[in-house]
């Protein structure tokens, strides 16, 4: 130090320390209080770099982490169920709705005329159907009692044919009756014949047998006339049993009768059905001509305005619900190691600068590349092995942090996962 001294260099003397003190006071002070100053520095900054690496190693080891995370939702994409002309729009892009809004509406009418042609076929219908119940207990009892009425004069005429056959068996004996006295009076006769000539009897006795005769001439033609009534009678009789049986047969079709009109009231009941269901899909109709909102959420991508003509299932507008949103991290495939559905996540989203509390709940069945577009496929052979990201989804623990509905789809997060207590 004396060799850098300017007043050493000039007397070329060399000072000591207390000669030192006296000629340079205002020289910075050297001594015990700087080196331990110094040294508390140091001390502080190995404690820091300790302490950083061991945060480091504890979050390394306890945690996962990644910037490749933002936050879905639901997109529901609003079509029209019906196609029409658009009469009201009520709704802007980027409006706020909630669930039940009427959005648009397309021209009713046309489904309002449907719907009461719809009411009325089905009133027809019913109609129809009642009258085909009425009928059928009345064919029931008209065909029942036609049946018991068949079946008594079928036995009512069986019966005239018994007592008709009866009768030709009588004229029939009548006329054998008649043949034999007839037989007998003209042998009398015969025999009286030569008696009278030779005046053995009286010309009255032979007037008599000649009387017997005739009478029992005209009595044999009166039998047989009978018989053949008698015969006339057996025939008509028995075409009254074969009509009456005919009317029978007809009359026990009553059972297939009843079942062709219970059929015909089936099918009214059917048209009925049919009437019915024509009438609940134009009342369905009629509703789709109001396009509503299914759940609360902000309008995107709306491309409908009034007057447009639109077609069944044409998407009009976008739906972007807020009160359902999770967060997808797209973790390394090296990450998920310890990863399990139920760990607790915080979650920090960039454009709040806020931190939510998360639950894992899904890790996804198949790794990025696998689910995009063009999945990779190696077909040189050039193969070089490149990290895969698998995503994991991860819902809110409580849905009401997101009461403010702050988060949206598409923001991105970092989500750190506790895999390790």
């Amino acid at each position: 130090m004396a060799d850098n001294d300017p007043e050493s260099s000039r007397s070329g003397k060399e000072r000591t320390p207390a000669e030192s003190e006296q000629r340079d006071p205002e020289r910075p002070e050297i001594g015990p209080r700087k080196k331990g100053r110094r040294r508390f520095i140091i001390i502080g900054a190995v404690a820091i770099l300790v302490v950083g690496a061991v945060l480091f190693w504890w979050h390394s080891t306890y945690y996962e982490s990644t910037d490749d995370a933002q936050v879905d939702g639901h997109l529901v994409q609003l079509s029209t169920r019906v196609a029409g002309h658009v009469v009201k729009v009520n709704v802007d892009q980027n409006q706020y709705v909630q669930a039940g809004t009427l959005l648009a509406q397309i021209d009713p009418r046309d489904f309002q005329v449907a719907e009461q042609q719809a009411e009325a076929d089905l009133a027809s219908a019913e109609a129809s159907y009642e009258a085909a119940k009425v009928n059928i207990p009345l064919i029931d009892v008209s065909t029942s009692s036609n049946l018991a009425t068949a079946h008594s004069v079928v036995s009512g005429s069986s019966a005239a044919v018994q007592q008709a056959s009866r009768q030709l068996q009588a004229a029939q004996a009548a006329v054998s009756a008649a043949q034999a006295n007839n037989a007998k009076a003209q042998s009398d006769l015969k025999r009286f014949t030569p008696l009278v000539e030779k005046d053995v009897i009286s010309r009255q006795q032979y007037d008599a047998a000649v009387a017997a005769a005739d009478g029992s001439k005209a009595a044999v033609l009166e039998a047989q006339a009978n018989e053949i009534a008698a015969e006339d009678a057996v025939r008509i009789a028995r075409s009254r049993v074969t009509q009456s049986q005919a009317e029978l047969r007809s009359a026990q079709t009553a059972p297939d009768q009843v079942k062709i009109e219970k059929a015909k009231a089936d099918q009214a009941a059917a048209m009925v059905q049919q009437a019915r269901a024509k009438l609940e899909q134009t009342t369905l109709n009629l509703s789709y001509t109001n396009i509503v909102a299914p759940v609360n959420g902000i309008i995107t991508r709306k491309s409908l305005e009034v007057s447009q003509n639109v077609g069944v299932g044409q998407i009009v507008m976008t739906l972007v619900s807020l009160d359902n949103v999770w967060i997808t991290a797209n973790f390394k495939e090296t990450q998920l190691r310890h990863m399990r559905p139920g760990q607790k996540v915080k979650i920090h989203v960039d454009a709040y600068d806020r931190d939510y509390d998360g639950t894992v709940t899904q890790i996804g069945g198949a790794t990025g590349s696998m689910l995009s577009l063009f999945p990779p496929e190696n077909a040189t052979g050039n193969y070089v092995k490149v990290v895969q990201r698998v995503p994991v989804r991860i819902d809110l623990s409580n849905p009401n942090q997101n009461k403010d509905r702050l988060l949206r789809p598409g923001l991105s997060v970092e989500p750190s996962v506790r895999i390790k207590n």
